[in-house]
């Protein structure tokens, strides 16, 4: 199950092939929503092979992933023996998840056990694996579950945390099955540094990520704010999950779905974002503030909505200066020897270059690491896309050319992976 391990694949692939993913399902309510995530890889050119277990067909019939991954379904290691399916279909696979994964599943993996043809798949695969449980909030904090998980991420699998929430009947709690979009794009993270030589480097880490931008109040109706959307904060918690890291988001006024596997704390304004990010950096091996707080807030917010005056004068609004929470985050580590990125969303002048104004922005904040996005012309605000450059004290600014904001976000995180590793 170990990422790292010997391929032993029996034939050499042809080129040009489809990814191959294994898309387990085991017996839990949550089966129907594994569905939507088969769509997905098939739509986006996967060539997927459902291994359901005798449960999981109790909740969605074969007929349904026979025809949605165009390929015959069984459960049985003894449906087409002659093709020795208990070992070729993990020995062959790029990627292995198991959505959902029943705490029964988890305890079975976790101790080797080999009696369907799901489990036998997960021995003989040596891909990345990885599990996305989904459980009454009871049965996922039992210990036996638990020290079940542990053994699986030791071995190397990427078990994603559950998501909070609506369960079966009237329950809510932690257990819950995240956002198939979202667990898709973690494996597609997965999938996309499956070459790597370590890769689950954050494991045991916790990271907390700030995202999206902040609003300061004028009264009930208006505020100040800007253009952030959040996407690359969220990328940046999205690849840190998918990286093995605990990770805590802390959203302000985003309203993208939660990233799979990620703590999201959302916030309103600068204050609010300063007191989530100073209650995580206690315990962050790494703090990236992504988000865009306010510079400035009103010195006064009125209780009733502003009226516009009849003699058509505007309203003198005074405002004051926010607390940095870069510079304080930096120059007093809650956590001795953590690691804090900043970033630098500037537009240059006739004096001053955007790299020019990125270093003494650097050298200002003291953080370790400052990823510089010239933003002139609106660029980048709301895009898919991101182009940066990576700034430190210590060595060559390291170009980051335009590509998806996912990209940029894995360049982050090897910085401080290398960091980590220095320290």
């Amino acid at each position: 199950m170990a990422s790292d391990a010997a391929d032993s694949r029996p034939h050499a692939d042809p080129p040009g092939r489809k990814p191959r993913v294994v898309l387990g399902v085991s017996g839990g309510i949550a089966a129907y929503k594994a569905c939507e995530l088969l769509r997905r890889f098939t739509e986006s050119g996967h060539d997927v092979t459902v291994v359901p277990t005798a449960a999981a067909l109790e909740f969605v019939g074969a007929p349904t992933w026979a025809a949605l991954s165009g390929k015959p379904v069984s459960a049985e290691v003894w449906t087409d023996v002659h093709e020795v399916p208990h070992v070729r279909i993990g020995q062959t696979a790029d990627l292995v998840v198991v959505a959902p994964a029943t705490a029964d599943l988890l305890a079975r993996a976790a101790h080797g056990l080999a009696d369907d043809l799901l489990t036998n798949t997960l021995l003989t695969a040596r891909c990345p694996v990885v599990f996305a449980p989904a459980m009454h909030t009871e049965m996922w904090e039992h210990p036996a579950t638990a020290e079940n998980v542990a053994t699986l991420r030791r071995r190397g699998a990427l078990v994603i945390e559950p998501a909070e929430g609506r369960l079966t009947g009237a329950d809510t709690g932690k257990g819950r099955f995240p956002d198939p979009a979202e667990v898709f794009e973690v494996a597609r993270e997965v999938m996309g540094r499956a070459g790597a030589a370590n890769l689950l480097d954050l494991a045991g880490r916790h990271v907390l990520v700030s995202a999206g931008g902040t609003r300061e109040y004028l009264d009930p109706v208006r505020f100040l704010g800007n253009r952030s959307s959040g996407l690359q904060g969220y990328a940046l918690a999205r690849a840190a999950a998918a990286r093995g890291a605990e990770v805590t988001l802390v959203a302000a006024n985003v309203t993208l779905p939660d990233p799979a596997g990620v703590k999201v704390v959302h916030v309103e304004t600068t204050a609010q974002l300063r007191d989530a990010v100073l209650a995580g950096t206690t315990t962050a091996d790494a703090v990236v503030m992504a988000a865009a707080p306010a510079d400035y807030r009103p010195s006064a917010v009125s209780d009733t909505k502003i009226k516009k005056a009849d003699d058509g004068s505007a309203p003198s609004l005074a405002l004051e200066q926010n607390p940095d929470i870069l510079a304080e985050i930096s120059r007093h580590r809650a956590r001795p020897g953590s690691v804090v990125v900043g970033f630098a969303a500037e537009t240059g002048d006739a004096e001053t270059s955007v790299l020019e104004m990125a270093t003494a922005k650097l050298a200002r904040k003291g953080c370790d690491l400052l990823v510089v996005n010239d933003v002139s012309g609106g660029q980048v605000f709301g895009s898919t896309e991101n182009e940066a450059v990576l700034l430190d004290a210590t060595g060559e600014p390291q170009h980051v050319p335009r590509g998806s904001k996912s990209a940029l976000a894995h360049a982050v995180w090897d910085r401080v992976v290398a960091r980590f590793e220095t320290a």
